[in-house]
């Protein structure tokens, strides 16, 4: 019941955001931009009470993510707030990843036959991003760097979780991860290296998809071997 009705308000919340965003309504949009987080804060918290570390971890990824789209909501006026907002969701990327980790600790001895080369494509993939992006970043160099293998290290991670959970939070999760590298690819490139039509709409669609199916993820997430604190 709880997941439909939360999957049903924050589909209201998506659209709203996109709609936003293809008129350029900015008021519209700041308004609805932080309900985002926030309605998924609440669906998580109620549907699993934060009994374990798993989801204490990604409800304060979660804070953290509500705090960098409010301050990249504010980088127009404040233009050092977008790397307020890059350490925001590098920190959010840092508990995603502790709660991943949980995860592996919990049958370490399982593996994915298809680990190292999706981490392999993976590592490919932002390394090449970084490179491309590089001429562009001037003095932010470091700070994307870092950032761009936090959030590598964070889809690895949920790529490691085959066999440690059931397949449905498994392939939740995962997507969740990769939606979320296409967000931030695109708005890198948009942001560093040229402008992408209609790139609001992209980022945004591609970042709700990604926290929608991480919190969903999260909510239907069994361990199949307990050997950790769930």
């Amino acid at each position: 019941m709880k997941t439909k009705l939360f999957s049903f308000i924050f589909a209201v919340v998506f659209i709203t955001q996109l709609y936003a965003e293809a008129v350029g309504n900015i008021q519209l949009r700041n308004f609805s931009k932080p309900l985002i987080v926030f309605t998924l804060l609440i669906w998580l918290y109620l549907s699993t009470n934060l009994t374990g570390r798993f989801h204490k971890r990604i409800f304060t990824g979660l804070i953290f993510a509500l705090a960098g789209d409010i301050f990249l909501m504010m980088q127009s006026d404040q233009p050092n707030f977008f790397i307020y907002g890059l350490v925001a969701f590098l920190l959010c990327h840092l508990f995603y990843i502790g709660a991943f980790i949980l995860d592996h600790k919990s049958n370490p001895n399982e593996k994915n036959p298809f680990f190292l080369w999706i981490a392999g494509a993976l590592i490919i993939f932002c390394a090449g991003l970084f490179f491309y992006l590089q001429p562009f970043l001037g003095g932010l160099q470091f700070a994307v760097l870092m950032y761009a293998i936090i959030i590598t290290v964070m889809a690895i991670m949920a790529v490691n979780r085959y066999g440690k959970v059931n397949i449905f939070s498994y392939q939740l999760i995962l997507y969740g991860a990769l939606f979320f590298l296409l967000s931030d690819s695109a708005l890198a490139v948009n942001k560093f290296a040229q402008p992408i039509p209609q790139s609001g709409i992209l980022i945004m669609a591609s970042y709700m998809i990604a926290q929608y199916l991480i919190v969903y993820g999260t909510v239907q997430r069994k361990l199949i071997v307990t050997k950790t604190e769930i």
